[in-house]
């Protein structure tokens, strides 16, 4: 597998950035369009919890099981990047194979449904694919996240199963986790169907 190493990803509607403490403020206004936090089947930080959880994912980027970026919305006019979305990262990276996640990924929500997160996760699955050379790249979300479960398997991932009672929730009820996955050899197919979907939406 090619170093995995921060990197700054530029689509048609967003730009993946390395995450740093500067996103702050920016990750602050993002989660708090919709308040986020208040979504029971997810993981957003409150407003106050924000810095701790960009110095928790960067400590796992630090350790190597972790890949954090913040996510930019590109300005229509220059193609910029400009305000602050959400994150998304690359976790439990597996060197050896090699595999990775794409996970623990929010976005604003006003942005939801814009076409953000399909160019978000077309960058994210052809930097994996083409650049690291992963053999395969999962997904997993809550059972009951039914918006979730329906964006992965629209991206063209297969479900592989469901892990029951598999964490322990903050409110302390227990997430059956739906896993899904998209292989190396059915990359080509999952990217046409992507850019399809990103050139219809102009």
């Amino acid at each position: 597998m090619t170093e995995i190493a921060p990197v700054t990803l530029r689509g048609k509607y967003v730009t993946l950035e390395p995450l740093s403490l500067e996103h702050h403020e920016g990750l602050v206004a993002a989660a708090s369009d919709g308040e986020l936090w208040n979504l029971w089947y997810t993981s957003v930080p409150r407003p106050e919890a924000m810095s701790q959880e960009i110095q928790r994912r960067l400590a796992l980027q630090e350790a190597g099981s972790m890949l954090p970026f913040t996510i930019r919305l590109n300005d229509p006019e220059t193609g910029e990047p400009g305000q602050v979305i959400g994150m998304t990262t690359y976790m439990n990276i597996d060197a050896g194979v090699p595999r990775l996640e794409i996970g623990s990924t929010w976005n604003a929500a006003s942005v939801q449904g814009s076409g953000t997160n399909p160019d978000a996760k077309r960058l994210l699955l052809g930097h994996a694919f083409e650049s690291l050379g992963c053999v395969a790249v999962e997904f997993r979300t809550h059972w009951m996240n039914m918006q979730s479960r329906e964006a992965i398997a629209r991206l063209g991932a297969k479900q592989d199963g469901v892990l029951r009672a598999h964490i322990r929730m903050a409110d302390g009820s227990l997430r059956d986790t739906a896993v899904f996955s998209i292989l190396a050899a059915e990359w080509p197919q999952v990217r046409n169907s992507l850019d399809y979907r990103l050139a219809k939406k102009r």
